[in-house]
C-alpha cells in the first residue's frame, strides 16, 4: 500500500501516452519516414521541459526530500552511446514501440507487444551479463 502513489502515477502516465498517440505504431512509422511532426513535437517538448527543469534545479539549488544536494554529474562522450542509440532506434523502428509505452500498449489490449516486452527484458538481462566487457 505504501507504493500506491507510484502505481497511480504510472496509470496516469499510461493514459497520457495513449491519449497523445505516442504508443501508436502509425505515429512512430510517420516519424521514422519523416512524414509528420507529431512525435518530434512531443519529443522536442519533453527535451525542452527537461532542460528548463535542470536549469531551475541548478539555479535555485534545490535539495532532495531528505535535504541532500542534487548533483548532476558531467557526461563524457563515448562511441558506445552512438552505437547504443542506433541499436535503440533500430529496435524502435522495427517493433513500432520504444520501451516506455510497452506497458501502456499491454494495458490497451495489444497483447502481441508482450513479445517486444520480453525481448526488452531479455536484452537488459544480456546487457547486465556483458556490461563489464563493453567499452563505456
Amino acid at each position: 500500500m505504501r507504493n500506491i502513489k507510484f502505481l497511480l502515477a504510472g496509470v496516469v502516465f499510461g493514459i497520457i501516452l495513449v491519449k497523445s498517440q505516442v504508443i501508436s505504431w502509425f505515429r512512430i512509422q510517420e516519424m521514422f519516414r519523416l512524414q509528420a511532426f507529431h512525435m518530434y513535437g512531443i519529443i522536442g517538448s519533453a527535451i525542452a521541459v527537461g532542460m528548463i527543469s535542470i536549469l531551475l534545479l541548478k539555479r535555485f539549488n534545490v535539495k532532495t526530500i531528505n535535504g541532500e544536494p542534487i548533483e548532476i554529474p558531467k557526461k563524457r562522450f563515448t562511441w558506445g552511446n552512438v552505437w547504443g542509440g542506433l541499436l535503440f532506434g533500430l529496435g524502435w523502428a522495427i517493433t513500432g514501440a520504444c520501451p516506455g509505452p510497452l506497458y501502456a500498449l499491454l494495458g490497451s489490449g495489444f497483447w502481441v507487444i508482450g513479445v517486444t516486452l520480453l525481448s526488452a527484458i531479455l536484452g537488459t538481462w544480456v546487457y547486465g551479463l556483458v556490461r563489464d566487457r563493453l567499452p563505456h
